[in-house]
């Protein structure tokens, strides 16, 4: 029955005393969060950690009374989860890292000095700022899926409902656009693909 309620009414069941309702959010957002972390972490073990970490600052910050509904507990969790993600690489790279094989300390191994050059700093810019212009060509119905699954991070059903059409009509809308953008950065010769 209490897998029925939306994220708000958990969230407050929970800040009540119901534990099984903090539970039906975990197993509702768990696989999308955890895909999350891992795609920027890739690393099993460290999104692992960073995972764990999320849903119990989750916890602490319901339990401390500082949770404010200000939208979905799916943007509360990922921003939590990302800032957890940027302390981290933060960390690592204040943090030398020494083999412990080599005699002698190397400053090319400390992780300050591994940051991106700006040649690849500017490589990144100039990809996304194509792949903006290269929306901005696509159909009206397609850029407008696109922007509200890509860039607002929402449901197709919420798209569907936003845009008055079916669900299978927003998901065909994103794979043309998909298609699209593809033939584009083909034509133009822009590598979709950063590291």
């Amino acid at each position: 029955m209490s897998d029925m309620l939306n994220d708000k009414e958990l969230m407050l069941r929970y800040r009540d005393g119901d534990v099984a309702s903090f539970q039906i959010l975990v197993d509702r957002y768990q696989n999308k969060i955890f895909s999350y972390v891992l795609m920027l972490v890739k690393d099993k073990q460290l999104a692992d950690d960073i995972f764990q970490d999320t849903f119990l600052k989750i916890i602490r910050t319901i339990k401390a009374g500082v949770y404010k509904e200000e939208g979905k507990f799916i943007q509360f969790a990922m921003r939590i989860a990302h800032n957890l993600i940027i302390d981290h690489f933060r960390k690592a790279k204040r943090l030398p890292m020494v083999d412990p094989t080599k005699e002698d300390y190397d400053m090319l191994d400390n992780a300050r000095f591994m940051d991106p050059s700006i040649e690849e700093q500017l490589v990144t810019e100039q990809t996304y700022d194509d792949v903006r212009k290269m929306i901005e060509f696509l159909p009206d119905e397609q850029r407008e899926v696109l922007v509200m699954r890509m860039y607002d991070d929402m449901s197709f059903k919420e798209i569907a409902e936003a845009t008055n059409v079916s669900i299978n009509t927003a998901l065909g809308r994103m794979r043309y656009a998909l298609i699209n953008l593809r033939k584009m950065a083909k034509e133009k010769h822009v590598e979709l693909t950063v590291a």
